[in-house]
């Protein structure tokens, strides 16, 4: 190879330089560490592992835990690379059954930061203490502690500047570290696992053998109500169990489909993919279910040397694995829920009685039947006593007639072109979006009687985070002890309040990032969330003037009115050529 027209001559580089490229494949950022360092006390035995962070990981990271420990005159092999006591022999790799093998954690982290490792086997009279800064060994020293391992890593990056300019705030770090900590306890449940910032324990998960209170206390309670249980198998050499919320709780990115395999957190797309296709009959296709899936599988079926931090696997015939983890869950689907879809037998028609029919053209008509009695959806017209609001139209929009409304969800309109339908929630949903992002706040209601709600770690620590944003949307929220929080207001627009439950909904969006349907910014995730549950929902009766209010503001966003926030169509409009060849008529 060639600079300058000079060639360059191949080297081999440093150990420096070759310890450094080799912890970026492992070491990404401080959640990364912590995953490293809390697998390693699970494959020493550890039954209860504490974190504790300082500046989000980037000043400090913290492991102790009661494992078995390091003896003292191994712990030079811990840090040295591909040094490990969990593989012998080249035949292991065919089936791993821990959750480190290749020995590199430890040698990859000491290269960049400042690293100390203390430990004692419970053999030892004293255990002993070994630093490794910047992938320099320091000389073994004597050290007292308890049977066990503390691990600690100070400076991240300090030497890899290029590296340590990529990290994120403080705040969004100890977020990440949050998730890690959760999917490492719903992979190990069984396990105590403790989580502190800056002298603060943000996460508690005490040891669990009950899937679904392990599940709900990290994916929040509504799993205690809304999920069911499965567990299938062994069969061919693979078992599956875990807890599958019912299509009514759901979410707006994948975060809530966690699967492990063999104790271990995994990224499958394809196994992922199988739990989505599950509920494909019970979802729109841009909301995700939440679902805490654990395969036990034939250790020489999966390979789990494909990915440098491991999070991903490869298992053999996993198209099979796919189609049966499919098949479970939509069973327990079916179990825990009342939802027909089309894969059901259909329902029995309703019959009319023989004098509530017509014979001669075969259409049951209900001329015996009260209005009264009648569903409300087949009662809705804007006739008498209120009159059919007209909307006036602009350049983009047709004038419109509003005629009835269908299910107290779409509203049906009448104008020069043909028929016009409107989905009422996604159209009230963009009107109060745009009021938001304008205004930059919503009115706030105080409720008569504040209401208790317990969050999650994951969501207490989003609203300490984004205190300012869930403030500004119109919540008012205080602590109450523990997990516990009192609502006091909730927003409110045009004399509509949003739902309690929607401060959940806002917080999952503000811990779980962007979503692929919204914009990336804070203000317009907040907004969406807030508009979503502050506007008129589906099954919602409203007046006929209230609808043309709506429309009116609606139209008076141009190009805004055609989605609703999420990407959804507000306004579907049916010519009347093409109603006309429906009905096999001329066209006028």
């Amino acid at each position: 190879m060639s600079a300058g027209g000079a060639r360059v001559p191949i080297r081999r580089l440093t150990p420096e330089v070759v310890h450094r490229i080799a912890a970026g494949e492992v070491v990404e950022r401080p959640a990364s560490v912590v995953k490293e360092l809390v697998e390693n006390a699970i494959d020493a035995g550890a039954t209860e592992i504490a974190v504790e962070l300082r500046g989000g990981g980037l000043e400090s990271i913290e492991v102790r835990d009661d494992g078995s420990g390091i003896p003292t005159e191994e712990l030079p092999l811990a840090v040295e690379r591909y040094a490990t006591s969990k593989l012998s022999r080249a035949e292991g790799l065919e089936a791993i059954a821990t959750l480190g093998f290749r020995g590199e954690a430890l040698a990859a982290i000491g290269a960049v930061s400042h690293l100390t490792i203390v430990s004692r086997t419970g053999s030892e009279d004293a255990g002993g203490e070994l630093r490794v800064d910047g992938g320099v060994v320091q000389p073994v020293r004597p050290s007292g502690r308890a049977a066990g391992t503390t691990v600690t890593v100070r400076d991240l990056f300090f030497n890899v500047p290029a590296r340590r300019k990529f990290l994120r705030g403080a705040a969004a770090e100890q977020l990440a570290v949050g998730d890690a900590i959760d999917r490492l306890y719903l992979a190990r449940s069984d396990l105590l696992l403790a989580l502190s910032s800056d002298g603060r324990e943000v996460r508690r998960y005490p040891r669990s053998a009950n899937r679904r209170d392990a599940a709900a206390r990290v994916l929040g309670d509504e799993l205690l109500d809304h999920g069911t249980e499965l567990a299938d198998g062994p069969s061919d050499g693979v078992a599956i169990a875990g807890v599958v919320g019912r299509p009514s709780l759901h979410r707006g990115t994948s975060h809530g489909i966690v699967l492990s395999v063999n104790g271990r957190t995994v990224e499958s797309r394809p196994l992922a993919q199988a739990v989505r296709l599950a509920y494909r009959d019970y979802l729109p296709a841009t909301r995700f279910p939440v679902a805490v899936l654990e395969l036990t599988v034939d250790p020489a079926r999966v390979d789990v040397n494909v990915h440098p931090t491991k999070r991903e696997v490869r298992i053999a015939r996993e198209r099979d694995l796919a189609e049966r983890l499919r098949v479970v869950v939509r069973q327990a689907i079916r179990a825990g829920s009342h939802v027909v879809d089309r894969d059901s037998p259909p329902p029995r028609p309703w019959t009319p009685a023989p004098e509530s029919s017509d014979a001669e053209d075969g259409l049951a008509v209900d001329r015996d039947v009260p209005l009264a009695a009648l569903p409300a959806s087949r009662q809705r017209t804007l006739g008498d006593p209120e009159p059919a609001p007209n909307v006036v139209g602009t350049t983009r929009h047709p004038e419109l007639r509003l005629v009835g409304a269908l299910f107290d969800l779409y509203w049906v309109g009448e104008s020069e072109g043909g028929l016009v339908l409107v989905d009422q929630h996604a159209a009230s949903e963009r009107v109060v979006y745009e009021a938001f992002r304008r205004e930059g706040a919503l009115g706030r209601q105080e409720l008569v009687e504040p209401i208790t709600i317990h969050l999650t770690s994951r969501r207490s620590e989003a609203l300490r985070t984004h205190a300012g944003p869930v403030d500004a949307a119109g919540f008012s929220v205080e602590p109450f002890g523990g997990d516990a929080y009192r609502l006091r207001a909730v927003p409110s627009y045009r004399g509509r309040r949003a739902r309690p439950e929607a401060l959940l909904g806002l917080l999952d969006e503000l811990a779980e990032g962007s979503r692929p349907t919204l914009p990336d910014g804070l203000e317009e995730r907040v907004a969406a969330s807030i508009a979503c549950h502050a506007a008129v929902r589906g099954g919602d009766p409203i007046s006929a003037a209230e609808m043309g209010r709506i429309l009116a503001a609606l139209y008076a966003l141009g190009e805004a009115a055609f989605a609703c926030p999420h990407g959804r169509p507000i306004v579907v409009d049916v010519p009347r050529g093409r109603l006309d060849r429906w009905f096999l008529r001329p066209s006028a």
